[in-house]
């Protein structure tokens, strides 16, 4: 470990549609951790970093304290964290420091990576600063964000129906549609038992991002989700849950 402290810097990436996802790079003393700092993933395949909206922000999960907790930096591969990897680090404060630590790949067992330690108060500035950089939103990807945001707060109308709420997903190059897609049944903990893959999409208009998203958000709790979604995926066995099968295309 350095004897200085190290330093971070968040950059937004954000590529023509056509050519990546918009995605958090964490620049530690100059270098590109995810391009420069870690071995390449499973297969040869770079690390491609976490969507800004799942990093970033007053609540999101860099910021530290003193319970360390897990955070996901990077995907790799198609995306699959068993199949093809993904970036795990441990955030905890401690003292005048945040400290990353306890770097795993779910897909490797040989990742070695050193702790990073990291002044708590130019750290925290910059994930903030970082926040509020909306260079790569859409007004799709706003109204996901928003949607997603209010549906995680609605646990008891999750519950209701037995459901889990995998995200929201928005595209830059599908700009007049998001996608809510959950997992049905909830506890999907035993692998023999059939589960679900509910999706549904919802089309964005010119209205204001916060209008569209408490209307969906209204529309959606008003009942059962599973009546108005379609079918997406599910396990091989999942049409013994009742519903019809195969799974439909959401593209």
């Amino acid at each position: 470990m350095s004897t200085s402290p190290d330093h971070l810097r968040l950059s937004i990436a954000c590529p023509p549609p056509d050519e990546g996802v918009v995605q958090v790079r964490p620049i530690v003393n100059g270098r590109d951790l995810l391009d420069e700092m870690v071995p390449v993933g499973v297969g040869g395949s770079g690390y491609v970093g976490v969507q800004p909206r799942y990093l970033l922000g007053h609540d999101g999960p860099l910021q530290a304290a003193s319970a360390p907790h897990e955070v996901r930096l990077a995907l790799s591969g198609c995306g699959v964290e068993e199949c093809c990897g993904a970036l795990y680090v441990t955030v905890a404060r401690s003292g005048e420091h945040v400290v990353w630590a306890g770097w795993r790949d779910p897909a490797r067992q040989d990742l070695v990576l050193p702790e990073l330690r990291f002044t708590a108060g130019p750290y925290e500035a910059e994930v903030l600063r970082a926040g509020k950089d909306r260079g790569g939103e859409w007004r799709g990807g706003v109204v996901a964000e928003l949607l997603e945001a209010g549906l995680r707060r609605r646990e008891d109308w999750l519950r209701r129906w037995d459901c889990e709420l995998e995200g929201v997903w928005a595209s830059r190059t599908d700009p007049a549609r998001i996608h809510v897609v959950l997992w049905h049944p909830r506890d999907r903990a035993d692998p023999d038992l059939p589960w679900l893959q509910f999706g549904m999409t919802l089309p964005i208009s010119a209205e204001t991002p916060s209008a569209q998203a408490e209307r969906f958000e209204a529309q959606l709790i008003a009942g059962d989700p599973r009546a108005t979604a379609e079918v997406w995926g599910g396990s091989y066995d999942a049409e013994r849950l009742g519903y019809p099968w195969p799974p439909a295309d959401p593209l």
